[in-house]
């Protein structure tokens, strides 16, 4: 078996990483306020302060997550195995992604108290963790979150001004490439076949455009882009007068934010965006050989603190988001099962969807596990395809054949951690401060959303936007989503009725935009909602995300 990933040492971290020679475990410290910083920083995240030191923690922490990894092998480490979070002693806001040792997986409870137990492999120290040998009875309540997601609100920043830039953006085209599972198709044929069909759809030609914008641009493998902005203009020959292309925007669909505030600015009258995925065909030339394996020995950055734990995978930290929201609020299997069992009821309507054969409870249950508590179902569908839609001007919109899609807010602002490991327990990272931030900027409730198009990757991010969103209470999901009827079509509350990513398949988000205008035009066909005015679409998560809020116009 090869060696597990390791961290790649540097001035910065190499403290961390080889501490467990001498058995101690250790930890950067500021000075002014004791603060414990993890990963390490340059300034203290809670004060701001500037100087740092090194210090020893006695090496004892809480259970307050984890998963069972049953599909997703790793350097050194083969399924099935256990990947959790624990909170430090000294700083319970601190938590460490690490593997559990010493015990079986039945065994393991949130709240118990562990003890680190460290593995040498070269000249790295890994620290892993077992349960001590005496336990607390009952166990205690967990560390709460930094924010919590009652504390989100009190941290969202007003509007700036009355005027709303997102009044001045509609969205007037929409189009996709053939959608499908190992299409062996060039990603860039795709892109260009989705952009030509945004263009035509809105009464466009592509002498019309002058911006481009995309997500996450170029320099990004394993299937997941086209080349970015460059590689698309290249091709079409657009010679725009605004670009916009990278990851750290808000979300998969961000580069539609992105242009609503080009066009509002001044900067293009037409832009298009684009998203494209090939992820099932770069897969399979891997495994032929035609393309390399990435390397996995030695890890730098972000990477590094989840990597050597075979914790890679997006999979398994929200598997543990959804244990800890299983935990606090009493959620079940059950209640992620039936946002799987509406997608694909949705999907079987929609003959561009890629799973429509009807799925039962019982189908969802029995699957195969990946990573508890998440099976097969709970997870989106992989797939080839590229989504465009084309963002204007307002005053440029009204002289195009087809009412536009008005915007009538966004959400897009930061307040939980961005790191997977120390942020959000019990949601979906980065959803409760955009969509508080979303309703700061519109006089408009939930109550006036008739179509709902939520991020799906997996299903617990769904249930996190539902209550992100203020559908139901914090913690409520349960019983709202109990029986599928309030997310149906006909319910109060449809959600994707194209089947979402985990039926449709893994568009990255943009595949909901693109539904939002099919629904707000009326053209839904089997699947449209009668009446959908309003709509709302959150894409993205976990990294950073945003989510929109569209009406039809007049």
């Amino acid at each position: 078996m090869a060696r597990r990933s390791l961290p790649l040492l540097t001035d910065d971290t190499a403290f961390f990483w080889t501490s467990g020679a001498d058995g101690r475990l250790r930890f950067q410290r500021c000075v002014d306020c004791s603060a414990l910083n993890h990963p390490p920083l340059p300034v203290c995240r809670r004060c701001r302060g500037h100087e740092l030191t090194v210090t020893e923690v006695a090496g004892t922490a809480t259970l307050v997550s984890f998963t069972v990894n049953e599909r997703f092998p790793a350097p050194g480490l083969e399924p099935p195995y256990v990947v959790a979070r624990v909170a430090v002693d000294e700083d319970p806001r601190v938590r460490l992604t690490t593997n559990i040792v010493g015990c079986e997986a039945s065994e393991l409870r949130l709240g118990m108290r562990l003890e680190v137990v460290f593995e040498q492999v070269d000249d790295v120290w890994l620290p892993l963790f077992r349960p001590c040998a005496e336990q607390p009875d009952p166990l205690p309540a967990l560390p709460p979150d930094d924010p919590g997601p009652e504390q989100v609100k009190a941290l969202v920043r007003p509007p700036v001004r009355a005027e709303r830039f997102e009044h001045r953006a509609a969205l007037t085209g929409a189009g996709a490439s053939r959608i499908g599972r190992r299409l062996g198709v060039p990603p860039l044929a795709l892109a260009v076949e989705a952009c030509e069909r945004a263009v035509a759809d809105a009464g466009l030609t592509l002498d019309d455009i002058d911006g481009l914008a995309t997500y996450p641009g170029s320099g990004i493998s394993a299937g997941m882009g086209e080349g970015g902005v460059t590689t698309v203009e290249c091709a079409l020959g657009i010679r725009p007068t605004w670009h916009n292309g990278g990851m750290d925007t808000f979300g998969p669909a961000g580069s539609v934010i992105a242009a609503m505030l080009a066009v509002a600015g001044g900067l293009a009258r037409h832009v298009l965006c684009f998203r494209t995925v090939w992820e099932t065909t770069h897969t399979q030339q891997v495994r032929e050989g035609l393309r390399p394996m990435p390397r996995q020995d030695r890890v730098p950055d972000g990477g590094q603190w989840v990597a050597p734990f075979g914790a890679s995978p997006a999979a398994i930290h929200l598997a543990q988001n959804a244990q800890r929201h299983f935990h606090e609020y009493g959620t079940t299997r059950e209640t992620l099962g039936w946002i799987a069992l509406n997608q694909r009821a949705n999907a079987a309507l929609n003959p561009e969807a890629i799973y429509r054969d009807p799925l039962t409870m019982d189908d969802y249950l029995s699957a195969r596990p990946i990573t508890s508590p998440f099976g097969l179902y709970d997870c989106d569908v992989p797939c080839d395809g590229s989504v465009a839609v084309v963002v204007s001007a307002v005053d440029a919109a009204r002289d195009l054949p087809r009412p536009p899609v008005l915007v009538e807010a966004v959400g897009t602002q930061l307040v939980e951690r961005l790191e997977w490991d120390q942020t959000t327990s019990t949601h979906e990272p980065q959803v409760l401060g955009q969509s508080a931030h979303l309703w700061t900027r519109t006089d408009l409730r939930p109550d006036d959303v008739d179509v709902a198009l939520l991020y799906d990757g997996f299903t617990v991010n769904c249930l996190s936007w539902i209550e992100a969103l203020g559908f139901c209470g914090i913690g409520e999901a349960k019983d709202f989503l109990d029986g599928g009827k309030n997310i149906a079509r006909d319910g109060v509350l449809p959600v994707n009725p194209h089947g979402g990513q985990l039926s449709h398949g893994r568009t990255h988000g943009m595949g909901l935009v693109r539904e939002a205008i099919t629904q707000l035009r009326g053209e839904g066909g089997a699947r449209q909602i009668p009446g959908a005015r309003t709509a709302v679409v959150s894409t993205g998560g976990l990294t950073p995300s945003g989510v929109m809020l569209l009406r039809a116009d007049g």
